[in-house]
């Protein structure tokens, strides 16, 4: 048997290709939309793509299964757990097969038995995986999705705050709690491989760790200790971070299924800056460059979300998916930008310049200042500054700026018109990074006046700890 693990630092997720080498057949789990790896380790191992499976309808990424299925006549194996409102649609013209708990299906001489797991989602489904070909008659682990993580378990509220099905978060923790004890009864020397890791949405204490074992997490998951059901809802629910808008629309895209690679728009290259002109005038214009070089100069206009780890995650808070988007790019940068953003369905990108190029040809160019915690005390203290905060609800929670003002970074661009327009704003968050998206956004929306906080809250708390509250 082969075993291939694959990990998407921007989305902190995780697919597995598993092979049996005699019969030259292999299975994708949890495909992200970006097949070509998959497709490259195959051939290198000498195998087919001849299968693709999916624990459950993913929220935090347009999965790839049906990208296998169309391309290479996989068969697509998916859950039919679930009410009708987490049914797969539109999978009669694709080879599939629905899952419920108890079946099994074979990728070659390798054996996957399903285990319903809802808490999560309603029809999230494990795979036990026994390889057979290798002369085992036990599992030798198990594939659980966005049920167990390491040190951690899925969030049962997504369907309440991010596809809207009021009244959902109970119900799902309390089937977690159900699924957990089913969990605690598989053999301790079982491998668990989750669907992601440290810095996913899909809960909130995820480990760094890449895989587990059934053992460790029964001794170690502050989920699996709690045996009291209404006092394990209560911790699970509590402090779950705010799931990011573009979940719904991953929920729908998964469910009906995505479009094809091969049918997305193909951006088109510009060198003339009259077309960056005409791109503001229709929406986005997502300059990718650092917060620091962004903040030193730009063009009016243009949002800063800078191409590193937590791009995509910003992108699918603050992009309008039913609106155009333009970039300004670094040069080489194109290709990785465009599976960041197609892995989260952004796929109305229909142009590109050279960040250089725009700002050569630019009539104009404004700038924002980053300063120090004790360069902004006294203006705060006299209230010459209005003070925005867009970290998360929990960090606000936990201690704030006096009189600052609180929108979460991913809700600013539907709440402008609660932002302080009679001042000159600070804009602050736990280190500086998210709250200078906040100051692009804001300036590209007619907030001149902005300062980003060089070190957020971590910094205030230090330098000035008199004026926290």
């Amino acid at each position: 048997m082969l075993l291939r693990y694959f990990y998407d630092e921007k989305l902190a997720h995780a697919s597995y290709l598993i092979g049996c080498q005699k019969t030259g057949e292999s299975l994708v789990i949890d495909a992200s939309r970006n097949i070509e790896q998959y497709v490259e380790t195959a051939n290198k191992e000498g195998l087919k793509l001849t299968a693709a499976a999916e624990t459950h309808i993913h929220a935090d990424f347009v999965a790839g299964s049906r990208e296998i299925a169309e391309r290479f006549g996989a068969k697509m194996y998916v859950s039919d757990e679930g009410d009708e409102n987490w049914k797969y649609q539109n999978l009669e013209r694709i080879d599939h097969q629905l899952l419920k708990d108890g079946d099994t299906f074979k990728v070659g001489n390798i054996t996957l038995e399903v285990m319903h797991t809802p808490g999560h989602t309603p029809e999230s489904i494990s795979f036990i995986l026994t390889d057979h070909g290798g002369g085992a008659d036990r599992p030798m682990g198990i594939f659980t999705g966005d049920f167990v993580f390491v040190g951690d378990v899925g969030r049962p509220d997504l369907l309440e705050k991010a596809a809207g099905y009021s009244g959902t978060a109970d119900q799902g923790a309390k089937q977690m709690f159900t699924s957990i004890q089913r969990f605690k009864q598989l053999p301790d020397y079982l491998q668990v491989w989750p669907a992601h890791g440290a810095g996913s949405a899909c809960g909130k204490a995820l480990g760094a760790i890449p895989s587990s074992t059934v053992g460790y997490e029964k001794m170690f998951n502050w989920a699996m200790k709690c045996n009291d059901e209404a006092a394990f809802v209560k911790a699970l629910l509590d402090g779950q971070p705010e799931p990011p808008k573009y979940f719904a629309i991953m929920k729908h895209v998964n469910k009906v299924g995505p479009a094809l690679l091969k049918n997305v728009t193909v951006p088109v290259e510009e060198m003339d800056a009259s077309a960056l002109h005409e791109w503001l005038k229709q929406d986005m214009v997502i300059d990718t460059r650092s917060a620091a070089e962004f903040a030193k100069e730009h063009i009016p206009g243009t949002v800063n979300i800078p191409f590193n780890k937590s791009f995509t995650n910003w992108a699918g808070w603050l992009v309008n998916y039913e609106a155009p988007l333009y970039l300004l790019i670094e040069e080489g940068q194109l290709s990785e930008i465009l599976i960041g953003l197609r892995s989260i369905g952004i796929d109305r990108i229909e142009g590109y310049m050279n960040v250089k190029t725009a700002l050569a040809q630019a009539s104009k160019l404004e700038s924002y200042m980053n300063v120090e915690p004790v360069e902004m005390q006294e203006a705060v203290e006299k209230g010459e500054v209005a003070v925005l905060d867009v970290r998360n609800q929990s960090e606000w929670d936990a201690g704030h700026i006096p009189g600052a003002v609180h929108m979460m970074l991913g809700t600013l661009p539907d709440r402008l018109e609660e932002v302080p327009q009679d001042q000159p704003l600070l804009i602050q968050c736990g280190s500086g990074v998210r709250s200078a998206i906040a100051a692009s956004i804001l300036q590209a929306n007619g907030f001149k006046e902005v300062k980003n906080l060089l070190g957020g809250f971590s910094r205030w708390k230090k330098d000035v700890p008199q004026l926290v509250k």
